[in-house]
């Protein structure tokens, strides 16, 4: 059993809370799904449980944890830096509890992360796999140490599809606690039992949570349901307010208007009109009292505000890309023989396919054809977002590329739609979350005005509010777009090609249905 009691945790940096008073339990087979918006302390929460050390340079974190007994699988949502330049193969090995698994159990691990056991002995530099082949490294290494209690940052982030089913059947077939964060939405639908929902409301000042003991997409019905009810009593109050201030306000006029003309020598109609302005006096104080009880309106975070501007299509017999390769190699092994891909005009090209296939590979030699191509505009997402960011800078600092007053005016009011608070804006860009990273990025690309966009995983760290967001903008984007994915709702009403990399090339999709 994991057991919350009072958690609180606060950004000393800024004096923002993330965790206000937070209190649960997690025991037996359930699996808590803890979802909200970048940055509203997601990932410190997971980490204040089995690292809290680790929150000590920029939080304050109070309450008492308790998994008295458990042996905590903590798989978090970066690998660690010193991993990269490691041998695949002696990174397991430093590992005490793989060495000590037998080669059935590794096999059967493997199995059960739709991953090739071959993996584990593979001589690639841990730094150049790819990003679903690092996680699942990482899940089973994690796996390798028999844990009792699962603790998973992102467990789907860079897997491809069948490894994304893969990780639903374990979620569903372990038969243990599981507290995990995920923004994928059939993920969430398919395994979670319970909803730990963080929020952060007024500006980002003020936290808020919600632990729901029911199916996540029970939750968002019930949700949606009783925001939507509350709405409406908000609704009705209102309108019942402004026809008592309407009443209200007809009245005094009547009576201010009397009082103006009533004659000197009339003074029992004065003394009437005296009373009937203390009853109006009266009414208008017990309506004030009735106010203060008034049904609030309900408290949401909302999305996102993010769109491309001053885009204008490719014309449509132009041509963007005309990709004639014998083979895609990487680290010297031929992943894709041979592949071809021609563009014209503004077409939108998703690109799926396994993971270590080469579709990162092939995303960039694309950028650098692109690159050289001075007609067009192009701007990239990259898989891992620090190949674009200077981690050192601020977003404003970083996007600010005229070093003008009024450029850092406007990325200000951008950044704030997308949902950072002041505050975030004075931070270094090492700080933020993965999906604020990406939302930094995404907005140094809209500042480009770009005719071609490139994107590998756009939604992997967004939430399901802004992900949503970012789909429909790739989706309606005016220009080319050449993406890589294994977001199965971006896969979904795709508007243009859909093509799967295999190792003979670029075919069109299966229209397998996920």
């Amino acid at each position: 059993m994991l057991t919350v009691q009072h958690l609180s945790i606060l950004n000393n940096k800024d004096l923002r809370p993330l965790i206000n008073d937070l209190s649960f339990t997690l025991a037996g087979t359930e699996r808590l799904a803890v979802i909200g918006e970048e940055g509203n302390g997601k990932s410190a929460l997971l980490k204040a449980v089995v690292h809290p050390e680790l929150l000590q340079t920029w939080a304050d974190v109070t309450g008492r944890i308790a998994c008295p007994g458990e042996r905590i699988g903590y798989l978090a949502q970066e690998s660690p830096q010193a991993w990269n330049e490691m041998p695949a193969y002696a990174v397991c090995l430093a590992n005490p509890d793989f060495q000590d698994t037998d080669t059935g159990e590794l096999a059967a691990l493997c199995r059960s992360l739709s991953m090739d056991p071959e993996l584990c002995w593979a001589e690639t530099p841990f730094g150049s796999l790819s990003g679903g082949e690092k996680v699942r490294l990482r899940m089973l290494l994690m796996l390798c140490g028999k844990p009792t209690l699962l603790l998973l940052d992102e467990p789907g982030n860079d897997l491809d599809i069948d490894a994304i089913l893969s990780l639903e059947k374990y979620l569903l077939e372990c038969r243990l606690p599981v507290l995990y964060v995920s923004h994928d939405e059939k993920l969430l639908r398919a395994t979670a039992t319970q909803v730990l929902h963080l929020e952060s409301l007024h500006g980002r000042a003020e936290p808020r949570w919600t632990w729901a003991r029911e199916p996540y997409a029970m939750y968002v019905d019930n949700r949606r349901r009783q925001l939507d009810r509350q709405e409406s009593l908000w609704k009705a109050d209102q309108r019942e307010r402004r026809i008592q201030d309407e009443k209200l306000q007809r009245i005094e006029n009547a009576v201010e208007h009397a009082q103006a003309n009533i004659s000197r020598r009339d003074p029992h109609g004065g003394r009437l009109l005296k009373k009937k302005m203390k009853a109006v006096k009266s009414l208008e104080h017990r309506f004030e009292r009735e106010q203060e009880n008034a049904v609030e309106r309900p408290a949401e975070e909302l999305s996102m505000y993010a769109m491309f501007q001053n885009v204008t299509p490719v014309p449509s017999g132009k041509g963007v890309l005309n990709l004639q390769l014998d083979r895609l190699t990487a680290e010297g092994k031929v992943l894709a023989a041979p592949v071809r891909l021609q563009i014209r005009g503004s077409e939108k090209i998703l690109i799926i396919g396994k993971n270590g296939c080469g579709k990162t590979t092939l995303l960039k030699l694309i950028a650098g054809m692109l690159e050289e191509d001075t007609s067009l505009r192009t701007a990239m997402m990259p898989q891992h977002y620090d190949e674009g960011l200077d981690r050192a800078k601020t977003p404003v600092d970083f996007l600010n590329t005229d070093g003008t007053k009024e450029q850092a005016t406007q990325i200000r009011a951008a950044l704030i739609a997308m949902k950072f608070s002041r505050d975030e804006l004075e931070h270094p860009i090492a700080a933020l979350s993965g999906g604020q990273k990406a939302k930094v990025l995404l907005l140094g690309m809209m500042l480009r005005h770009p005719d071609v966009l490139l994107m590998d995983e756009p939604t992997r760290n967004l939430s399901p509010l802004s992900a949503p967001v970012m789909r429909d903008m790739i989706r309606g984007f005016p220009g080319a777009v050449i993406c890589v994915t294994h977001d199965r709702l971006l896969i979904d009403r795709w508007p243009g090609r859909v093509l799967e990399l295999t190792a003979g090339g670029l075919i069109p999709d299966r229209s397998q249905t996920f």
